[in-house]
């Protein structure tokens, strides 16, 4: 029977009959690979955690088609914080049972503690769709589309649930968060007073902030976020918004503050990275950034505000083909981003290419105009 890691805390699945075997040891000397097994599983309950994965591995190059013995390797790795080796172990595994679903979700969950989000979410959403009634699964998808900014796909997941089960504060929670980031502030203030009503809370007070932070109020929105982390320092989330406060207001000490506390306890949070790196940026701390961008990229691939702020490093640090490369894609993908326009602009001045250059100022420049007109609900001519 497999070992099983679960989300928050490990569970522990071993069978009676296993734990009472005695074997001996075979006639021509050689360890009984039944009693390796015993003995990998009883130093893994124990808590003998680098014994256990030299007997599991040990017992796996004797019998290695057993499956429950590889998936518990790979869950005695990823208790030890080596993830990758857990998944390569339950990779190994589904192979032979590729419709496991326990093996999946600890899958899903070593990609989820690396901060590989997108692959975490894509493995959630397969094992959702065929439970789709799993709960725990329901709440770590929420989660990981959470991270990645798709918070119209939280919306459509939890709204039926919430609809169903108001009582249930962590749905409520959810869904109150990304409708408060998709500015759905009324919806948002019903999950905030649905939270309220079951006390003055940390949730509540970094929902209260959010609202503050998305309406400018920043002070106020200060305020709320230390309540919450007041309230509970571990509670997700609530460093790096206190951080982008700090940020509104030009307080760029407490906000790098802010984002450290954050990243201390959720290293994969992509705005910390992301908000942090520009600090840095700013401080010439050209490897530091490109560091914390590489991790926020990580977590959300392809994200161009990450993609653009480590072409920006990479300008600053002079390594300007590599700017070049990724400026001329963003403006490609994303042609109404201006400030890419500009820091290309910058790039092919000093690759001494003027005529590109110019070209780039000047669309940076109608660019900057058109969208001053549509703010203004003034006529203009749309740049292609």
């Amino acid at each position: 029977m497999t070992l099983e890691a679960g989300p928050g805390t490990p569970m522990v699945y071993l069978h009676a009959a296993m734990a009472l075997m005695l074997f001996c040891h075979a006639a021509d000397g050689q360890e009984n690979p039944e009693r390796m097994l015993q003995q990998a599983m009883v130093s893994h309950q124990a808590g003998q955690l680098e014994r256990a994965i030299a007997q599991y591995r040990a017992y796996l190059k004797l019998r290695p088609d057993a499956v429950d013995a590889r998936s518990n390797l790979g869950v005695v790795l990823a208790s030890t914080g080596r993830y990758r080796e857990a998944i390569a172990e339950y990779r190994e595994a589904l192979k032979r049972r590729p419709q496991d679903l326990h093996i999946r979700l600890n899958v899903a969950l070593a990609q989820y503690k690396l901060g590989e989000i997108s692959d975490a979410a894509a493995s959630l959403s397969a094992l959702r769709s065929q439970q789709p009634a799993d709960r725990q699964i329901m709440l770590l998808l929420a989660d990981c589309w959470l991270r990645q900014g798709e918070d119209r796909k939280v919306i459509g997941l939890l709204t039926p649930v919430e609809e169903q089960d108001p009582s249930d504060l962590a749905i409520a929670y959810l869904l109150g968060t990304a409708l408060l980031r998709d500015r759905q502030i009324g919806r948002g203030q019903q999950m905030i007073d649905r939270i309220l009503k079951n006390g003055d809370s940390a949730e509540a007070h970094l929902l209260m902030g959010t609202a503050r932070l998305n309406a400018a109020e920043y002070e106020a929105a200060i305020a709320d976020f230390e309540k919450a982390a007041q309230a509970n320092p571990r509670l997700p989330d609530v460093y790096s918004y206190l951080g982008r406060a700090h940020v509104q207001t030009g307080d760029t000490a407490a906000a790098r503050t802010g984002f450290q506390k954050e990243l201390e306890q959720n290293p994969n949070d992509f705005e910390s990275n992301l908000n942090l790196a520009v600090l840095l940026k700013q401080d010439q701390d050209y490897d530091g950034a490109r560091k914390l961008l590489d991790r926020a990229l990580r977590v959300r691939p392809g994200e161009v505000r990450a993609r653009f702020q480590l072409a920006a490093v990479n300008l600053g640090a002079g390594r300007l083909d590599e700017a070049r490369t990724a400026l001329e894609a963003i403006v490609k993908q994303t042609p109404g981003f201006v400030e890419a326009h500009v820091s290309l602009a910058a790039v092919y001045y000093r690759l001494q290419r003027k005529a590109d250059g110019d070209r780039e100022k000047a669309l940076s420049q109608k660019l900057t105009l058109q969208q001053r007109a549509e703010r203004a609900g003034q006529p203009h001519e749309k740049i292609e």
